[in-house]
């Protein structure tokens, strides 16, 4: 499975008469947490706010919304928000499947950024991709990468 591509999700309705309201069924081999996440963003819950440390040292509580990107910095995973740089202790595939799938995207081996906190995207002719963040940091995306950023952009490849 390329990297940021998530399991094929089948989405289907069905009206049925005798229903008052709205039922949802979840189908899934197991409850993992793409399955928890969906939950969560059907009954319209907001993710979690993310515990981090500051350049001080001090613990703080983020807000998933105001996160730019999610790098990994030598031996450190660091995120890069509104409000700041500060240091996380998960994993940067712990905090790719904890975040919105529909907001983050892994766009290297080492990074994940806010699609909706991208301000342009630099499609060359040789294939490479720059994105440019709403906080002024210039990325590029790995060439592996960048068919399931294509498809979470346009649909497609």
């Amino acid at each position: 499975m390329d990297p940021g591509e998530k399991r094929k999700v089948q989405i289907r309705f069905e009206q049925v008469d005798s229903i008052d309201g709205i039922d949802v069924l979840v189908r899934a081999r197991d409850r993992g947490e793409e399955v928890e996440h969906l939950l969560a963003r059907i009954a319209g819950q907001k993710p979690e706010a993310l515990t981090v440390t500051d350049e001080h040292g001090a613990l703080l509580r983020l807000d998933p919304d105001g996160i730019v990107s999610v790098s990994i910095d030598g031996r450190q995973v660091r995120i890069a928000a509104e409000g700041g740089s500060y240091r996380v202790r998960q994993s940067l595939q712990s905090l790719e499947e904890s975040l919105d799938p529909d907001k983050f995207v892994r766009i290297s081996r080492y990074e994940l950024v806010n699609l909706d906190k991208v301000s342009r995207y630099d499609f060359t002719l040789s294939g490479t991709l720059r994105l440019e963040l709403a906080d002024g940091q210039q990325t590029w995306a790995s060439r592996r990468c960048i068919p399931a950023i294509r498809r979470r952009l346009y649909g497609k490849e």
